[in-house]
């Protein structure tokens, strides 16, 4: 990246996440925690820190008590080269009303933009488990001469249906911008895949600008970056796509090269844990050379005592496994398992507790779930249904604070 250039980086972290219900019933679909000592919005964070975009402006609004205290006490830049990361509340700019879109969201906060006087704004999604150097698809844009640039990943045309479908006959520049089209149009160089937006953009600011105040003036917009605003740029000739397959990242192996995943669902989140687990991570977490940054927090390490055993599994500091199994499963810090227990292909977030003989299987606990002596979750779906959220894929969902029957 020309180190010239000016780069002005807002975050989209005011979404609802209501697929992703009980885990958003009390926080921000970016505040979900993952992969142990993480939380989603840690993934585009550490992308753009590491890329070197280190202004960074979070736009927040549903529920957003939690991210906004985690990025206030873990993401704090250098003041001295003029480098932040802020939470930037809904702040009702522009009259009283809450945004009403992703675009919106930008038009109320364009201040932040006057502020910087940025020549390029990346504007990327806060919720998506990947890696990438968005250096990368800055000189993209750049060289493209475009006015903005989408971030485009090939999948299967098969299961291109449920995202935003890019079209491009050059390979470069955007024709067409579908909203999950029943019939995706191939890529040119490989028919039977099809490009799916990753919620990804960097703008020219000027062609941004102007955008924007055009589809505020649109009282038929949704005001929304992916359904508004990219194929108003499409219409006008001014669009590109990057192919995030030609993204390389520092210490990124070939089995997690180009790794993406969307976990919109209950489904997807779990899917994505257990992408982190095996010998050979789908998902790397452990590469040094691009870690994804956390607050490690101020806890002892993890304890494993009276034969307590972890197998396939990631188990945080703070965790006390004692006399217990614990298989093919993802424990934050401060969990603990009691003796006789058997815990097996499940998330236990923050601070949960599984009690003496307990037994907990393809399950998701939030934080400071109790399961008391001898209790069975993921053991009888039929049972559970009555009790808990159980997803389409029969995955045992337990709200923070809950207790199990």
């Amino acid at each position: 990246m020309n180190s010239e250039c000016h780069v002005l980086g807002i975050v989209l972290a005011g979404g609802e996440g209501k697929r992703l219900m009980p885990l958003t019933a009390d926080r921000a679909k970016p505040a979900v925690p993952f992969g142990g000592t993480h939380r989603l919005i840690d993934f585009v964070l550490s992308n753009l820190v590491h890329g070197g975009i280190r202004r960074l402006c979070v736009l927040t609004q549903y529920k957003s008590h939690s991210l906004d205290r985690h990025i206030s006490t873990t993401w704090r830049l250098s003041a001295l080269t003029g480098e932040y990361v802020t939470p930037v509340p809904a702040q009702q700019r522009l009259g009283p009303r809450w945004y009403q879109g992703s675009a919106d969201a930008i038009h109320q906060s364009l201040n932040l933009v006057h502020d910087e006087n940025p020549e390029y704004i990346a504007v990327f999604g806060a919720d998506n488990i990947y890696r990438m150097d968005p250096r990368q698809m800055l000189e993209a844009h750049i060289s493209s001469g475009a006015g903005v640039t989408v971030a485009g990943i090939r999948v299967p045309r098969k299961e291109a249906t449920e995202f935003g479908v890019i079209r491009t006959t050059d390979g470069l520049m955007i024709d067409a911008f579908m909203e999950k089209p029943a019939d995706p149009p191939g890529l040119p160089d490989s028919p039977e895949e099809a490009y799916v937006s990753m919620g990804n953009y960097i703008f020219t600011t000027k062609v941004m600008l102007e955008a924007l105040y055009a589809d505020a003036e649109n009282a038929a917009s949704h005001h929304d970056m992916g359904r508004d605003i990219i194929p108003a740029l499409v219409n006008s000739g001014e669009a590109a796509v990057y192919d995030f397959n030609t993204n390389v990242v520092p210490g990124e192996t070939e089995r997690d090269h180009g790794y993406w995943r969307d976990v919109g669902t209950i489904d997807s989140y779990y899917d994505a844990h257990t992408d982190l687990i095996s010998t050979h991570p789908i998902f790397n977490l452990y590469n040094r050379r691009w870690p994804i940054l956390a607050h490690p927090g101020q806890r002892a390490a993890a304890k494993f005592v009276e034969g307590g055993s972890a197998n396939q599994s990631i188990v945080s500091n703070g965790c006390i496994i004692s006399g217990a199994q614990v298989v093919d499963s993802v424990l934050s810090p401060d969990v603990i398992v009691e003796q006789g227990a058997v815990v097996q292909g499940s998330v236990l977030l923050d601070g949960a507790r599984v009690g003496r003989g307990a037994v907990v299987r393809r399950a998701i606990l939030d934080k400071n779930v109790v399961v008391p002596a001898g209790a069975h979750i993921g053991v009888d779906l039929a049972r559970d249904r009555g009790h808990y959220h159980v997803s389409e894929g029969g995955i045992v969902v337990l709200g923070k604070g809950e207790r199990a029957i």
